[in-house]
Formats: C-alpha cells, structure tokens, sequence
C-alpha cells in the first residue's frame, strides 16, 4: 500500500435488485450518460418512460453522497459512469404460470443492478450519440431520418458525363 492517499473524485450510488429488465433500464441510462446532473434529472423527470423513476431516484442519493460524503457542490456535477447489469440467476428469478389442462410455465422476472457515478468534471470522452437511439426510434426510423435530411448521390451516369464535358 502507498503512504499517498488517492482523492475521491466522484460518489457513487448502487440500486440493486431492481425489479425490471435491464434492457428497459438501459435505454434510460444511455439517454443521461455523460450529461450535467441537472439536465439529467430535468430528462429524467419529463421522459414519459416508466424506467427512469428508480433512476431518478438514484440519480438524487448519488448527488445526496456527493453533498454530504466528499463535500462537492451539486452545481458543478457530471453523471460520469452509469451502468446496468443483470441480477443473479442469469438476470431473473423463475415464477411459475397456470397453463390449461394441469400444465405450468415459467415466467422470468427480470432483476437489475445500475451504479450512477457523478463527479464534478465531465467525462474524458464523450459516449457516441445515437440519433434517436435514447427516445426508443427504431433503427428503420433513424435511417428514413437520416435519408431526409441527407443530400442524394449523384448517379454514375450524371458524374461520367460531367467528366467528359470538363474534359472537351
């Protein structure tokens, strides 16, 4: 061990067991990644999506740590690292359903674990955007958005006869 102490540059918080689908969490947390904590609270409050109520929720306790644990200002925080993991068990606990004729099923009940780490600095590099990946548009959605607002492509024939024309 070394006689130097590391600072602590950001405070994290852990939800664990959360009773819903990481995919459906996920989605959430790639909207907020990397945002000021204010911005990601304003977003998640106003999203509409079911998922970012514990999100939430643990966004305010990492900023509540931040405050009270390392003495930061919330003013100046980042949500610098955010990630959902599936519970144990392969990410679910097995219920069984009634099925017809005296048969029965299982149901897996999806469990989560999500870790927001805010600090006062922004990430060193911002995560990739996807365009309407953080809204839910499917990816046919995102290209016919993307086809809209491109330029078409000049066909071959356009591009071989402005050649031949520069060149007589």
């Amino acid at each position: 061990m070394s006689a130097v102490a590391t600072l602590r540059t950001e405070a994290v918080a852990h939800l664990k067991f959360a009773r819903m689908g990481p995919r459906k969490l996920r989605r959430v947390a790639d909207a907020i990644r990397g945002k000021s904590v204010r911005e990601a609270l304003v977003l998640l409050k106003f999203s509409g999506v079911f998922a970012s109520e514990p999100i939430e929720k643990l966004l305010r306790s990492a900023v509540a740590n931040a405050e009270n644990n390392h003495d930061m200002s919330s003013d100046g925080l980042f949500v610098t690292r955010i990630t959902v993991d599936g519970g144990p068990g392969g990410g679910f606990t097995k219920r069984l359903d009634p099925r017809a004729q005296g048969r029965a099923a299982f149901k897996r009940k999806r469990l989560s674990h999500v870790t927001i780490a805010v600090g006062p600095q922004p990430p060193k590099h911002q995560p990739k955007q996807r365009s309407g990946a953080a809204i839910g548009l499917s990816t046919r959605t995102q290209r016919q958005a993307q086809a809209a607002t491109s330029k078409p492509a000049a066909s071959r024939r356009k591009k071989t006869a402005a050649a031949a024309g520069a060149g007589a």
